[in-house]
């Protein structure tokens, strides 16, 4: 474990949660690797849509047939938001009518992980819900 002074305390930090200086912040940072992983997750519907585009790249359409209760508002303004993290791509085809298509980008699929990982996590945590 790596410690370092801040302030007039020691701080000792985990190796695992927390490898590199990035992550060594005392308060939430843009820069901490922890808070940009989460920003990219964060959002009402984000989680789903990132889903749905794992399985290759969806039309507009295509995303409001698997997530019928999202509003094209809300759609619209998602993938607006993962456009510009860079996480999706939006490729619009010539002709008429354009197509749009949405897929994720290298780091969009770099997520898969962590969704992963939530998804455990989250079963695990009902589960302790349920025996309690």
């Amino acid at each position: 474990m790596a410690s370092e002074r801040v302030g007039h305390q020691t701080v000792t930090w985990d190796e695992e949660l927390v490898p590199s200086e990035r992550g060594r912040t005392v308060a939430p940072s843009p820069r901490c690797p922890v808070e940009v992983a989460l920003a990219a997750v964060s959002g009402r519907w984000a989680t789903l849509v990132l889903r749905d585009l794992m399985g290759g790249p969806r039309s507009f359409s295509a995303l409001r047939t698997g997530l019928p209760q999202l509003s094209a508002k809300v759609l619209t303004e998602r993938l607006d938001g993962l456009v510009a993290q860079g996480l999706v791509r939006r490729d619009r085809s010539p002709g008429f009518p354009a197509r749009t298509e949405y897929a994720l980008t290298d780091a969009g699929r770099a997520l898969r992980p962590l969704l992963v990982e939530l998804y455990r996590t989250g079963e695990a945590l009902l589960r302790r819900r349920d025996l309690a």
